[in-house]
């Protein structure tokens, strides 16, 4: 029975991270070409707290749990590019938005961990 608790969790777990389908992923490297595109939007879902100390100046603050509230002021036309801390919120972002209805969602791996 611990045994399927457990791999229940990791299923759950995987499940989470897995990107939403048609959403891309690139690296850090590649968001640094792009942060001068006028026709993208940049949206940073991490806590105000974390944001506050120290974020890319390009990226908006939304935080994730504040997402949803948050639909109606973005533009679902533009490329919208997201980014956490790490990889698993911004995921959980850009399957919040596809759902929604935007088209070209970009989630940054490695997150901010990464960029440093």
């Amino acid at each position: 029975m611990k045994w399927i608790i457990i791999l229940l969790i990791i299923a759950f777990i995987a499940y989470r991270m897995m990107p939403a389908k048609g959403v891309k992923t690139i690296t850090v490297a590649e968001l640094k070409k792009r942060l001068s595109d006028k026709n993208s939007q940049f949206i940073d879902v991490r806590t105000s707290a974390e944001y506050k100390g120290g974020h890319i100046k390009e990226f908006s603050n939304i935080p994730l749990n504040a997402l949803n509230a948050h639909l109606s002021k973005l533009d679902k036309s533009k490329e919208t590019f997201v980014i956490c801390q790490s990889g698993m919120r911004s995921a959980q972002a850009a399957k919040t938005l596809k759902k929604a209805g935007f088209e070209r969602v970009i989630n940054v791996r490695g997150g901010m961990s990464a960029w440093r």
